[in-house]
């Protein structure tokens, strides 16, 4: 069963947050964190992005920018703009966006559930990347940023988060992009007692929605630190790493869609007659056209948008693989008439969120830069939870979630 973990976090004042509150690490590159910290000297990308204050040819991976992430870091807290509570607490953040509210726990997840998988996982990760946040922990001695859960619907936690939102938050804000963000206090003894032994008893496992980096690397120096501890006890607070933990059905998945550069030397006509294959095809013309259930997908090409709909035989929907459709893209469609057979390689392909909406596909292909967009049905919780149940990995770029997490609303520290 997982376990939750109450926590004396770091927080800034209400003064402070709009201030303070940045954007997640890994959304931005360096020039465009850069640009974001302009004129504001306490945004949180100092500390998770520092090369902002570095020369902009040093290595990214340099001891320097660790360093300077500290220093970023200890200077907030010196000079007041991060505060320490003065009892364990749990917490409840809220977002808001295009009208929906979704709420997750704010708590410590523990370092022995990720190693023994309660924790599920559903990607891959690089070592590199890892090793570049277990540095970032390693030096600044924080989780500085909260990694995304989601856990099995549960009717009193909903209650108990119900009666938490009812109070006034300590944040309430909107960002540029309208999400809404919203931050209480969990200070009820009895209230955390509950919502951990909830989890404690009845939540058998939860699962990384978004993360899955900044979650290994937590776990892992959470390990070092168990290693080289003679007298470890097992509350450490390296023990535990910080998380925002949603209930499955509050979660969005939204479209993550493919651009190809060529079509391997086909004609136009050649491809969409090779497709009829697999797919019942329609054109659907120069209106932008969003794929309507599983199995249908929108492709742009030649100025038009159609309509491709997999015949039977084409997918398994007896498999939590085998029937996502960036499967059934790869295998049908990518691989075979495209060859594009290694997507985390291959040169030929990129991704775009949905959340830039199809018109960025058709704007790619109309520049010239790609030949042909894919718009794709999005995958599901259901899909990612069977997926991580069956100890199976997704295709590589299936899942893109919105709102992302806002940085620097909370920080837990390993002492």
């Amino acid at each position: 069963m997982a376990k939750l973990h109450a926590f004396k976090g770091f927080r800034p004042g209400k003064e402070n947050v709009n201030e303070v509150a940045s954007r997640p690490y890994d959304v931005l590159n360096s020039k465009e964190a850069r640009e974001e910290v302009k004129g504001n000297p306490w945004s949180f990308l100092h500390v998770v992005k520092p090369e902002v204050d570095l020369p902009e040819d040093t290595d990214l991976h340099s001891d320097m920018v660790y360093n300077k992430g500290k220093e970023n870091l200890q200077k907030l807290i010196s000079e007041g703009y991060f505060v320490q509570d003065e009892s364990d607490m749990l917490y409840v953040y809220g977002q808001t966006m295009f009208g929906k509210t979704q709420y997750g726990i704010v708590a410590c997840a523990a370092v022995d559930d990720y190693l023994n998988d309660v924790i599920k996982k559903h990607e891959l990760t690089r070592p590199d990347k890892e090793e570049d946040r277990m540095n970032h922990i390693r030096v600044t001695n924080f989780n500085a940023e909260p990694v995304f859960f989601a856990y099995p619907d549960h009717a009193e936690l909903d209650t108990i988060v119900e009666k938490v939102v009812a109070g006034e938050a300590e944040f309430d804000f909107t960002t540029d992009d309208g999400v809404g963000h919203h931050f209480w206090t969990v200070s009820d003894p009895g209230q955390i007692n509950r919502i951990i032994e909830i989890f404690h008893k009845d939540i058998p496992f939860t699962y990384v929605a978004d993360g899955h980096h900044r979650t290994a690397a937590a776990a892992l120096v959470g390990q070092e630190r168990m290693k080289a501890n003679p007298d470890h006890k097992g509350s450490e607070e390296y023990n535990f790493f910080l998380a925002v933990h949603f209930p499955e059905s509050q979660l969005t998945i939204i479209d993550y869609n493919r651009v190809v550069k060529d079509l391997n030397g086909h004609t136009p006509e050649e491809f969409l007659k090779e497709l009829e294959a697999g797919f019942v095809l329609e054109e659907k013309g120069a209106e932008i056209f969003k794929p309507e259930r599983l199995h249908q997908f929108s492709m742009y090409l030649e100025g038009k948008w159609y309509s491709l709909s997999s015949k039977p035989g084409t997918y398994n929907d007896a498999d939590p693989i085998a029937c996502l459709d960036v499967t059934v893209l790869s295998e049908q469609v990518l691989g075979p008439l495209l060859n594009i057979t290694d997507l985390r390689k291959s040169k030929r392909i990129d991704f775009v969120g949905g959340i830039r909406g199809l018109k960025e596909l058709s704007d790619r292909v109309d520049s010239g830069e790609m030949a042909v967009a894919f718009a794709l049905y999005p995958v599901t919780m259901r899909q990612l939870m069977d997926i991580a149940d069956n100890g199976m990995i997704m295709p590589p770029k299936t899942t893109w979630f919105e709102p992302k997490l806002r940085s620097g609303l909370v920080i837990h520290s390993l002492d």
